[in-house]
């Protein structure tokens, strides 16, 4: 029996930082671009090869927290597959649930930091191609799922939370903007059993239809149609999190550098989920203690702080010494407020 089985994506991760200008470009979120200059040879000053993913970053951070942990990835039948299941012996996680795809290559992503901020060119490959067929879900024993789908691999959400539902197993759900463009129905009728919702301010406005300038409406309409908890990401300006009984607002521990912001969801999902199981949380409405919500919340945001401190999506992930013993961690500022 696991603690924690993550359920998404795992890929091999090459990072490269570079000195190029930043343009105009108003179609992005951010209206900016990288300038790389077309037919050149760029050089960059630093590079780092490292494993990333949603499931593999979230499997490192609840590992680190002392927590039994497995993955259920797929990888390809080649060199990056190899590198992912060794950091996973190296991070002394167990393998059962890899699987290996012999057509597809492991997925993979070439990510260009810029002043903390980057740019990802991702290949899918073998890691979206978790298929229904191959889950052992009766091997699958578990307190909690923490599930985080990437690309067509959203088609299996539903059985999975059903199947959970019916085995007493806690799913933590992390939806994308891609997912909600295009199984959002999907999505609402699967998270009408999910225990722990974890979303961004675009993603939670999108889910609800309802701009996040209405933050109030916003939490409204996710506690109508989440039975747990449900947590909102807001970058540098910190979380906002509902239990359906208070709601909880707390900024961010400041980091000691800013390297690279990569994995900073991960870490804030996986690491709140670490501090449910170690509070003894259960998420049921009406029976949720505050002080362990509390908890969840400095240990998710302090296990951020940690990861965008260094290059890699899960290199900075804190272990449980490294949280209960540093004085850093041990304070943040969350105020609390009854919803009427």
């Amino acid at each position: 029996m696991r603690d924690v089985i993550t359920i998404g994506s795992a890929t091999t991760d090459a990072f490269m930082e570079i000195s190029l200008p930043l343009i105009d470009y108003p179609s992005t979120p951010l209206g900016k671009a990288i300038a790389i200059p077309f037919g050149e040879k760029i050089s960059a000053k630093n590079m780092e090869l490292t494993t990333g993913g949603n499931a593999m970053n979230a499997a490192v951070t609840l590992r680190r927290q002392g927590l039994r942990t497995a993955p259920c990835i797929r990888v390809g039948n080649d060199a990056f597959g190899v590198s992912i299941i060794d950091r996973l012996k190296k991070e002394r996680i167990n393998s059962s649930f890899v699987f290996v795809d012999k057509k597809l290559s492991t997925s993979y992503s070439s990510i260009f930091l810029e002043k903390g901020d980057r740019s990802i060119i991702n290949y899918k490959g073998a890691g979206e191609e978790l298929v229904s067929e191959e889950l052992p879900l009766h091997k699958m024993k578990a307190y909690w799922w923490y599930v985080s789908l990437p690309g067509k691999s959203i088609s299996l959400l539903s059985s999975l939370v059903s199947y959970a539902a019916s085995n007493n197993i806690r799913i933590a759900f992390n939806p994308s903007s891609w997912h909600l463009e295009r199984a959002k129905s999907q999505i609402i009728k699967s998270i009408k059993k999910v225990d722990f919702l974890v979303l961004n301010e675009g993603e939670a406005a999108q889910l609800v239809g309802i701009p996040f300038s209405k933050e109030r409406e916003v939490f409204r309409a996710l506690d109508g149609i989440t039975p747990g908890v449900v947590a909102v990401t807001s970058g540098s300006k910190g979380v906002t999190v509902s239990d359906g009984n208070y709601i909880y607002k707390a900024g961010i521990f400041k980091e000691k550098r800013l390297v690279d912001r990569t994995g900073a969801g991960d870490a804030f999902g996986s690491g709140f989920v670490a501090g449910l199981i170690r509070s003894g949380e259960e998420c049921k409405r009406g029976n949720i203690d505050p002080q362990n919500i509390e908890y969840a919340i400095r240990l998710g945001t302090a296990n951020a702080a940690s990861v965008v401190e260094e290059i890699g999506a899960s290199e900075g992930s804190l272990t449980r010494k490294d949280f209960d013993k540093q004085r850093r961690w041990s304070r943040l500022r969350i105020i609390k407020t009854k919803i009427s």
